[in-house]
């Protein structure tokens, strides 16, 4: 079954009573059984979890050690018949120490035993009492436990060729070189560990921290799971912390101070975790970890993999926690190149087209926040309004209520007289509604730009943004061009959600009310004549097609190189309930045809700074051959078509 490079995973917080092994893994079982439900491929539990972590001495008693391993083997024979794998924690008794170990299972085996590498010996921890360290450079041997021969040591990678996975145990990843550093360097792209940590105040934002950064430094997703309720004790309160992270990002994380047992389920995305690795030249690669082990394990399963993980339909937009710190950086960059651009060529005024419509709106707002940290008067920006054949009175407005408002330097040059006298010096019927009928329109507004720019001394503001970057959907040599574009690492949908950002949280009444307004008004160039009542008649997004959609296949285009079939997969979960499949593969062919024919434009586009990850400067981010061919794209989506 195609799974699009996601595996399932768990992160299992049991019920546990301290030293009683059989309940232990009764209710380890149970959470197994749970999580095989679900359809996950591996489930981790807490550390030490078949015992329980704070038997204290009681791990020197042969009658505990002994149990451990008994509760083991039953725990594998009654998981046989399972298609999962889990993680579990126990003390393994070997060449007369003992250690603290992760035991990897699978259909009633015991694939591997991982042991701790770093023990805690300080404040409230005395593992060193009861437990050896395992040295590093000690290398991998065999132990017997369980009725199982199997691999014991710190570097055991296990899964298949793609997808492989390694365990590190608690204070392992606290250490100054985590293990994990070493198991992501020798190819594993999903960590699991294995807790026992105490609660603090404070130290659980300390964990997710730690646990998020190692996830990103190593570029691999990384699960979590520490003890819980049943091991609160004497002196020391466990919440039962659990997090599933990927490459950073929080996939999924338990509920803290649970009093009954939970099971944490999110799917890792190995091919995007694949792509960040391939793309990073900073990332290591296995010949500098030879001495590891690879051990088989068959993660396959007979059902189709559901995403219960969130796919964003808007991956640009900021999430709501973060939105609006998220929002000022955004302006902070755009500012801070605009000035730079204005200060080291000593310009005296910025010139920009005004249209009423969302992206010169998000231009003008760049150009006041520039002027006004410069500390310079507003009047320095010359906003130029250019009424055509197909400006609506809306929009007119718009434009020069946004102006006013803002306390501007205001023009307006109606591009009709010169538009009809081009017709005639070029032989084109008016009549005739085709590109060029739009393009001279276009083209005729930058060059009154570019020459008000010219009298003034001054620069002109692009307004165009990314989507329409990558859809192509510019005037070649016409708004395709200005002097500087604020507006190039911004797709649409960040646009919208910029202006809205500003009409809420800082402006007034009046002004907010412009803004909403603009952000309510259809997506259109007006180039085309307005009809019998004044309304516009041609609308972008019937055209190209929705912007959402173009902006979350951009995403996963130019951020991950994802495949036409993963996107289209993708877009089926984010975009459920608003569009239909046929309809995400329609605009999907759309978007790829796109793409590819309009990189001419993308070759010679104008200075403009870079905001996020995604960007299509050719100077930077994207070099691509102009005249690339597109019939492996096309073909992939026309088999999703007839699928």
């Amino acid at each position: 079954m195609e799974d699009y490079g996601f595996i399932k995973v768990a992160a299992a917080i049991p019920e546990l009573r301290v030293a009683d092994c059989d309940f232990n893994t009764q209710q380890m079982k149970n959470l197994i059984v749970a999580a095989d439900e679900q359809k996950v491929q591996i489930v981790v539990f807490p550390e030490l979890s078949v015992t329980a972590y704070t038997c204290g001495d009681l791990f020197f008693q042969q009658t505990l050690l002994e149990e451990a391993e008994r509760a083991i083997v039953r725990l594998l024979e009654e998981t046989r018949e399972l298609p999962i794998c889990f993680i579990a924690g126990a003390p393994v008794a070997h060449n007369a120490k003992i250690y603290n170990c992760a035991l990897v299972c699978k259909s009633g085996k015991i694939m591997g035993i991982v042991p701790k590498t770093y023990l805690p010996n300080y404040s409230e921890f005395y593992e060193k009492r009861w437990f050896e360290p395992y040295k590093s450079d000690a290398g991998n041997t065999t132990v017997h436990y369980a009725g199982n021969l199997t691999a014991f040591g710190t570097r055991l990678l296990f899964g298949g060729k793609d997808r492989r996975f390694a365990v590190e145990i608690c204070e392992d990843v606290w250490s100054v070189v985590p293990p994990s550093s070493y198991h992501a360097v020798a190819g594993a792209q999903l960590l699991f560990n294995l807790s026992a940590s105490p609660e603090l105040i404070g130290k659980q934002q300390y964990v997710k921290s730690l646990i998020s950064q190692q996830s990103a430094r190593c570029q691999a997703a990384y699960v979590y799971a520490a003890a819980g309720f049943g091991e609160s004790t004497t002196d020391l309160v466990y919440a039962g912390n659990a997090y599933i992270y990927e490459n950073g990002k929080l996939l999924a994380e338990s509920k803290r101070f649970q009093f009954r047992e939970q099971l944490i389920v999110s799917e890792i995305d190995f091919g995007l975790l694949n792509v960040e690795r391939k793309k990073n030249t900073t990332f290591i690669s296995p010949p500098a970890t030879p001495d590891y082990q690879s051990i088989g394990v068959d993660l396959s399963r007979d059902e189709a993999l559901q995403l219960t993980r969130t796919i964003h339909p808007t991956p640009f937009v900021p999430t709501a926690a973060d939105n609006n710190a998220c929002c000022e950086e955004i302006f902070s960059i755009q500012v801070a190149g605009l000035a730079k651009r204005f200060v080291h060529i000593h310009a005296e005024s910025l010139v920009l087209g005004i249209s009423g419509g969302l992206d010169s709106t998000l231009a003008l707002l760049v150009c006041v926040k520039t002027i006004d940290k410069l500390g310079l008067p507003r009047k320095m920006i010359c906003g130029v309004t250019m009424p055509g054949f197909g400006t609506t009175d809306r929009t007119y407005r718009n434009a020069i209520q946004l102006m006013q408002s803002l306390g501007i330097t205001m023009k307006e040059i109606s591009i009709v007289p010169a538009c009809e006298q081009h017709f005639k010096d070029i032989g084109h019927d008016p009549a005739v509604h085709d590109i060029t009928y739009e393009n001279t329109q276009a083209r005729e507004r930058t060059q009154i730009l570019m020459d008000l720019a010219n009298q003034m001394n001054g620069i002109v503001v692009g307004t165009g943004d990314l989507s329409e970057l990558a859809l192509g959907w510019a005037t070649y040599n016409g708004d395709h061009m200005a002097m500087y574009g604020v507006n190039m690492g911004i797709p649409k949908t960040l646009v919208r959600y910029l202006i809205r950002w500003v009409a809420e949280t800082q402006l007034d009444e009046n002004s907010r009310a412009t803004l909403l307004d603009i952000i309510a008004t259809p997506v259109s160039p007006e180039l085309l004549p307005v009809d019998t009542q004044g309304q516009m008649t041609q609308f972008t997004e019937d055209v190209v097609g929705p912007y959402e959609l173009h902006d979350f296949f951009l995403y996963y285009t130019l951020r991950y190189g994802f495949s036409p079939a993963k996107m289209y997969y993708l877009a089926q979960h984010a975009f459920k309930g608003m569009y239909d499949h046929a309809v995400i593969a329609r605009w999907l062919k759309v978007f790829f045809r796109r793409f590819f024919s309009n990189q001419f434009k993308r070759s010679c586009m104008p200075d403009g700074p870079k905001v996020g990850s995604v960007n299509l400067s050719p100077r930077g981010d994207w070099r691509m051959p102009s005249d690339a061919s597109f019939t492996l794209w096309m073909k992939e989506i026309e088999h999703l078509e007839t699928s």
